[in-house]
């Protein structure tokens, strides 16, 4: 019997230790193929690839190559060549005076809004700092303190952007200081400190009128800033370098804390990956927008209820003015409603784009929700945006180390008077007797949910910690889209107006791209000129006829220069930062002498870049030629709105008809229909 057991003692013990190796093994396994998948192997040796991880987006597309050498790339992905003489220039150009060393004047400013309207106050305060030669203290931004449930290893500003940075990069404009020296701190504590709640774009006759007496009386001054901007855009010329301040602010000293800049580079990374150029398109369809232009009726359903809700919520505080029902198709046709994601499809399909191209949605959800996007997508596969290019992880560790809201502020507990009635009911009478209703159903509300309070109540409900804690997401959300867009190849604005009738994200955006890189393709849309054009083919929508893209190309193409001197009368005097040229710009000559008459007038008047720039810019031979004859030729068919299937031999000949679309494109009609164009419009 020992014998036995003894036996089966071996035999259970070599069996743990076969397990055992083979669980080294597989690990040894797991760790190898790992190693290896960083590596390939090549030609030219052995390639290694960036850390591996795991999202769910696997791009598809027709093609494994994309010719860049073809006149069809150049017209959709290639530079603006006649804007390359333009080149971003913020640096003082006059006499510029270095801040003193000691200062004891304070100006602390306080942030509410979203992201576009903290970008341009926190730009706003460092140019009245430098106006009432004060020391700013690092701005506080409202929906980042720590009362909104965020990560307590932040602080407000530091939460969104990198103070260090910050303060370096102004170092010889104004004094930066993070806090509030400890005799002006307790003042602030008792709330003794002068506060000013500036309205949206102040001149400054008020700062030096108004702020500054009060300033040097009690040497610190705070600011309330809610409207999103405290100064206005437009400047006298005598504080043109104030206006380059803004934008060594905007474009140089503003950047994003490190995790968040490491999170957009990985996503830019991924887009850029498959070795295509992407392209980054702004909806900008939020509630307010839709409820501040009465664009209600578009969506006929519950969302109309709520654009209601909030306009009328709107109309009692004087945000807004006019009646609360307005006639949505008539905003529409007259450009005053965001493009709907459909449309953008169709006109960049119609423009060239194939159904394979990479598209960034930024501005995370649409206000609609997902079905709002189903056209889009079944219009182009590669459809992306932050969600589908990260892990929770990597969003998770951009917020830092939250505390779980959900125990630390329980459900509110019911009444003392409701307590109340149920004891009495235990102690009273003999039974039997009716049971009490139910206990009433707690009512919580999330901002993404169910929006069942529009119909009990005329005023929304307060905001919860978690709601705050998701504004304060949302902040980290769109520094992240921000940044892609800003680097995309093609930026597309679904809507440049805010619920509040001011530029908005997108505004920024193309403001940024025109400073940074004025060759990179913005599509600034006519919105009223595009409705038109879709109200053209509203019968059959995917049926457009060769005049109709014909037209739209016209427009898309005319959007890319013709439209800049539009945007800069009517975005620039509500937000600089939305087209911050001529200011914070110069004009490098060619070498051959060319002249800028190409150019738009709001862009001729920039002053010629200082000599220390580098040389001029080389013209290559053909290159201004070629860039207006790029839509001659499409090499292969052109399919409209579908895949194809077969490859191109399956076109009717009549007119029409086909899936998805009208009749497919050879590249000599499309040649014949470009030369019918360039004799119909000259040079563009």
């Amino acid at each position: 019997m020992k014998g036995d057991a003894g036996g089966k003692m071996i035999i259970k013990s070599k069996l743990k230790w076969v397990g055992l190796v083979g669980l080294v093994l597989s690990a040894l396994s797991l760790f190898t193929h790992f190693l290896l998948a960083r590596y390939s192997y090549t030609e030219e040796g052995i390639t290694e690839y960036q850390a591996i991880t795991i999202f769910s987006w696997r791009p598809i597309f027709e093609n494994a190559d994309l010719s860049s050498n073809n006149k069809l790339y150049k017209r959709l992905w290639g530079p603006v060549r006649r804007l390359e003489s333009l080149q971003p220039h913020a640096k003082p150009r006059a006499h510029y005076s270095v801040p003193v060393s000691e200062s004891d004047r304070y100006i602390f400013v306080r942030i509410r809004g979203g992201f576009h309207e903290i970008r341009s106050s926190i730009c706003d305060a460092v140019v009245i700092a430098r106006l009432l030669n004060a020391t700013l203290v690092i701005p506080e931004i409202q929906s980042t303190t720590s009362s909104k449930g965020i990560s307590a290893q932040f602080k407000s500003f530091a939460y969104l952007y990198n103070e260090d940075q910050f303060m370096a990069a102004l170092a010889n404009d104004i004094l930066v200081v993070k806090t509030l020296p400890k005799t002006l701190k307790g003042a602030r504590r008792k709330k003794e400190i002068p506060s000013f709640k500036v309205l949206n774009s102040q001149s400054p006759y008020y700062y030096l009128h108004h702020v500054l007496p009060v300033l040097i009386r009690h040497s610190v001054v705070e600011l309330v800033v809610a409207d999103g901007g405290c100064l206005q855009a437009t400047l006298p010329p005598d504080l043109e370098e104030y206006q380059r301040l803004r934008c060594r602010v905007a474009f140089h000293a503003l950047t994003f804390r490190q995790e968040v800049q490491e999170l957009a580079t990985k996503i830019l990374h991924r887009l850029r990956a498959p070795g295509r150029p992407f392209i980054a398109y702004d909806p900008g369809m939020t509630r307010d927008a839709l409820a501040y232009h009465g664009c209600a009726e578009l969506f006929q359903d519950v969302h109309t209820e709520l654009i209601q809700h909030r306009r009328l919520w709107m109309l009692k505080r004087g945000i807004v003015k006019g009646n609360l029902t307005v006639d949505s198709n008539t905003q529409r046709l007259n450009g005053s409603c965001p493009l709907m994601p459909e449309e953008i499809g169709i006109i960049l399909r119609a423009y060239g784009y194939s159904w394979d191209t990479i598209i960034y949605i930024s501005g995370g959800e649409v206000f609609g929700g997902q079905k709002k996007l189903i056209p889009f997508h079944a219009i182009f596969e590669n459809v992306v945006d932050r969600t589908s290019l990260t892990t929770s992880w990597e969003l998770n560790r951009i917020y830092g180390r939250e505390a779980n809201l959900v125990d630390k502020y329980p459900k509110t507990p019911p009444s003392a008077e409701k307590e109340m009635r149920h004891e009495a009911w235990k102690t009273s009478g003999q039974r039997p007797r009716p049971l009490p209703p139910p206990p009433a159903r707690p009512k919580s509300y999330h901002i993404e949910g169910w929006w069942g309070w529009v119909a009990e109540s005329d005023n929304e409900p307060e905001s919860t910690v978690i709601e705050l804690r998701t504004n304060a997401h949302k902040l980290l959300w769109e520094a992240i889209d921000y940044m892609v867009c800003v680097e995309a190849d093609v930026f597309v604005p679904g809507f440049d107006r805010d619920g509040k009738g001011r530029p908005n994200f997108a505004s920024l955006v193309m403001g940024h791209r025109l400073y940074q890189s004025a060759t990179a393709k913005s599509f600034r849309l006519d919105r009223k000129e595009i409705a038109k054009h879709m109200e053209e083919i509203s019968d059959h929508l995917y049926e457009a006829n060769h005049t109709w893209i014909k037209s739209v190309r016209s427009h898309l193409r005319e959007s890319l220069l013709d439209r800049l001197t539009e945007e800069s009368k009517a975005s620039k005097s509500l937000s600089f930062l939305s087209f911050p040229v001529p200011e914070c710009s110069c004009l490098r000559s060619e070498s051959k002498g060319a002249s800028t008459s190409q150019l738009p007038a709001a862009i001729k008047v920039a002053r010629s870049c200082p000599a220390w720039m580098g040389k001029d810019v080389v013209s290559r031979p053909g290159d201004k030629e070629n860039e207006d004859d790029l839509d001659e030729d499409d090499s292969g068919p052109f399919g409209l709105f579908f895949r194809q299937s077969g490859g191109s031999s399956n076109r009717n000949n009549g007119g029409g008809g086909g899936r998805g679309g009208g009749e497919m494109m050879s590249s000599k009609e499309e040649t014949q229909m470009e030369d019918q164009e360039e004799m119909d419009g000259g040079d563009r």
